[in-house]
């Protein structure tokens, strides 16, 4: 089976790595002497902005065998839309997987966007849906509606969108969520491919929802026995055979007492994290695979080989993630393949060197990818 590989974009700016919390690369951070984007030339900045971080680490990851990224998407982030048109000319091959909730755009103005992008980029666009986490993020985008309905409205959004792309110019639609009358694209941008979907979301409404429109469901990494369940739960629910894709955090190095000495450093210098508010079932999930361990013990959240669940002390983020040598990683990973896994969000901190990293050292181990030839 042949496996995409993406690998995620820090948008909200970087890290120099998991010993020291906060960003100091591009996005939002604050403009540290030793930063990176925008750094320092003498009394003033130097010109290298966070854009131009993004577009090294695109590069970079390009160069080593992924075949796009994720592009998501905070309050505290650069648009992902606007970012992919502004890198899309920096590579001829790159896929920009573009995260957003329809809840903030129409389906009729997303289709022409998204149709623009396409000409523009000779297909490479991708859609991560998300529906939204409830509580106060939430709330800053103006959005209260509540979980279940903001599924209903995700999947609403995505007939209507379908219908304007592959309809004539007469498309109508009446709904819950949204009316069209007579929609459809301009001639020059009709007929260009339809982004492939990659649809997020734990709870019964989200694989729902998923069943009718992903082309991959796309969940955080958990603990085998959970994720295998979940994608039963998804393939129950689709009419069509559905493909899965996992986002997954990697610390790698050429041994496993190296990656977990990394951990450790981490663990020493995290900061308390504020419990989230919201109503996102994946992130409750996650919490709960790690119940009653000990907090001070960063191994005791390592709930099988190599899946640890401590990575949202260190980044933010989602909690779980791979530890090990290349080798035990690439393991790790085949597994989820024989899970049923068809592609991965694949990050490490920071994304421009462990993009390299990850590319040297466990890309060429796995059984089954697109990009470079294996040397299994």
């Amino acid at each position: 089976m042949s496996v995409d590989i993406y690998w995620r974009i820090a948008m909200e700016g970087d890290q120099t790595s998991l010993r020291r919390p906060g960003s100091s690369r591009g996005g939002f951070a604050p403009h540290l002497p030793d930063a990176l984007a925008p750094g320092r030339r003498g009394a003033g900045w130097d010109g290298f902005s966070h854009a131009d971080y993004m577009a090294e680490v695109i590069r970079s990851a390009e160069d080593s065998g992924f075949v796009g990224g994720l592009l998501p998407s905070f309050p505290h982030t650069d648009d992902p839309w606007a970012a992919a048109a502004t890198l899309a000319a920096e590579t001829r091959s790159w896929r920009f997987m573009v995260a957003f909730q329809p809840g903030f755009l129409h389906p009729v103005q997303a289709a022409r966007m998204s149709a623009t992008l396409q000409r523009a980029t000779g297909g490479r666009l991708v859609y991560n849906i998300i529906s939204g986490g409830g509580g106060p993020a939430q709330l800053w985008w103006g959005d209260a509606i509540v979980h279940d309905d903001r599924y209903a409205r995700t999947s609403e959004f995505l007939d209507v969108l379908k219908g304007v792309w592959h309809g004539d110019g007469g498309f109508r639609h009446d709904g819950r969520f949204y009316r069209v009358d007579d929609g459809g694209l301009p001639e020059l941008l009709a007929g260009q491919p339809f982004p492939e979907i990659y649809f997020s979301g734990s709870s019964p409404a989200a694989i729902d929802a998923a069943g009718r429109h992903a082309d991959y469901y796309l969940s955080w990494l958990e603990p085998f026995e959970a994720l295998a369940a979940k994608f039963d739960a998804v393939r129950a629910d689709s009419p069509r055979p559905p493909k899965f894709a996992v986002r997954v955090d990697v610390l790698a190095r050429e041994t496993a007492d190296e990656a977990w000495e990394e951990i450790r450093l981490g663990w020493a210098a995290a900061p308390e994290i504020e419990r989230a508010e919201g109503d996102s079932v994946g992130w409750r999930r996650s919490q709960d695979f790690a119940a009653g361990t000990d907090p001070a013990d960063h191994r005791a959240l390592e709930v099988q080989p190599n899946v640890w669940g401590g990575f949202h002390r260190l980044r933010p983020g989602p909690a779980f993630g791979l530890v090990g040598s290349y080798r035990e990683v690439a393991e790790r990973l085949d597994e989820l393949i024989d899970l049923g896994v068809g592609a991965f969000i694949l990050a490490g901190v920071p994304h421009l060197e462990e993009a390299r990293r990850v590319g040297r050292h466990v890309l060429p181990l796995l059984k089954d990818r697109t990009g470079k030839a294996n040397s299994r």
